[in-house]
């Protein structure tokens, strides 16, 4: 489990409507649409006018005297940025680089992770889509195999999901990629107990940890996974195409960017191999990267309490709705309220036809009821398969219990046209 006390998960749990704060931050701060209730941060973020601001005047900068900026400024502002992050989240800065994104970060890990013919890859049946697709296509370059844990949704207890992980293991399996947080149905995965069975099983992990920075207290040095990828844009903030890449310093000799440049044959001695390589992948713009730092201290300088009342305040008001959505739907939560965040998925009836039909442009039929009629931006979509479906709601701290509200009642009118009784 991920909270900073157990008081604080306690008081989270039994916290009332009355007790969440009004929307944190204002237009002023979020640069969202007015009028859209927006219950998906969880898909891309929400990056603050002022971290867009300190964006634009560094591009500015860097567009004043381009050679300057790269050849004698950019380094050190790089390795500031890695510092500040590496201090929020629980490591060492020479072991993190920046990159594009999380998925970008897994296909570098599973590339570098020696696999022979008939080797597992152990996955559970939550894992994010385009993570999986790396997954697939490696193992069939390598001969390997792909073995899938089931963990059940609804979960009982966090045990099950341990339970149901370990015992996929064989003698073949050599890696898993494991969830930090699962992004189809919202659930945080029990890192701390998961990867010390699974290492001394003779497994290495690696973590799609792509909504976990900023949503939960996260400890990197302590996981001792073998890598972690995760991404600044989502609950951080950050602007989009920042994301970092943590690797276990024993590993790092084999880990290398997916683009190939200056870094691999340089002479320098001051810095590792892999900080060299990956401090240059070519000419880009790296300004969401080293906007990463003012978005930490923006968003964290919104509650007196910082990023723990931040987390504690999101979860909050994230298992009310959650909970309110059981009770219109007439079932039991789905997960245990230990095992969620600021984000929490519901499983659906199907449609009237028994299947997910109607989809305009990839979209569910009741996500696009839900936008097209009332504004309201929240992901539907077929989980495990059709016609099985779930409903995730992903807040920040732009929300308020009135969207909940707003929801429950376009919910409602949506169930007594469209639903089967």
């Amino acid at each position: 489990m991920h909270h900073a006390n157990p008081s604080t998960a306690s008081a989270a749990r039994t916290a009332t409507p009355s007790s969440t704060p009004d929307p944190i931050g204002g237009p002023d701060f979020w640069a969202l649409e007015p009028g859209v209730t927006f219950l998906n941060h969880g898909a891309f973020g929400s990056c603050p006018r002022p971290v867009l601001e300190h964006q634009h005047n560094l591009q500015l900068r860097i567009e004043r005297q381009p050679v300057r900026f790269f050849v004698d400024e950019y380094e050190a502002l790089w390795d500031g940025a890695r510092t500040d992050l590496a201090r929020f989240l629980g490591a060492r800065a020479e072991n993190l680089v920046f990159l594009r994104n999380t998925t970008e970060g897994i296909n570098i890990l599973l590339r570098a992770f020696p696999l022979r013919p008939d080797d597992e890859i152990l996955v559970t049946n939550h894992a994010y889509n385009a993570c999986r697709n790396a997954v697939d296509r490696t193992a069939a370059e390598r001969n390997a195999r792909v073995r899938v844990a089931s963990i059940p949704f609804p979960l009982p207890r966090p045990q099950t999901a341990v339970e149901c992980i370990l015992a996929a293991v064989t003698e073949r399996t050599r890696l898993a990629l494991l969830d930090h947080v699962t992004s189809p149905t919202g659930l945080v995965f029990p890192l701390e107990t998961l990867i010390p069975e699974l290492r001394r099983r003779g497994v290495e992990v690696i973590v799609d940890g792509a909504h976990a920075p900023g949503l939960i207290p996260t400890r990197l040095d302590a996981l001792d996974c073998l890598g972690y990828a995760g991404n600044c844009h989502k609950w951080l903030c950050a602007p989009k195409g920042a994301a970092f890449l943590h690797v276990r310093p024993d590993f790092q000799a084999r880990v290398q960017p997916l683009i190939t440049s200056h870094g691999a044959n340089s002479t320098r001695t001051d810095r590792s191999r892999y900080l060299l390589e990956f401090a240059w992948m070519g000419t880009m713009d790296p300004t969401a990267w080293l906007c990463v730092p003012e978005a930490i201290r923006q968003v964290g300088s919104l509650l007196p309490g910082g990023w723990p009342a931040i987390q504690q305040r999101n979860r909050t008001l994230a298992l009310e709705i959650r909970n309110r959505l059981c009770e219109l739907f007439e079932i039991p939560p789905p997960a245990p309220d230990s095992m969620l965040a600021a984000m929490a998925a519901i499983p659906l009836p199907p449609d009237r036809q028994g299947e997910i039909g109607r989809i305009r442009n990839g979209l569910d039929p009741l996500r696009d009821h839900l936008w097209q009629r009332h504004r309201i931006e929240v992901p539907v979509f077929p989980w495990p398969q059709p016609p099985a479906r779930v409903l995730r709601v992903s807040l920040h701290l732009y929300n308020t219990p009135e969207d909940g509200h707003r929801l429950l009642a376009a919910l409602r009118e949506w169930r007594e046209n469209a639903c089967p009784s």
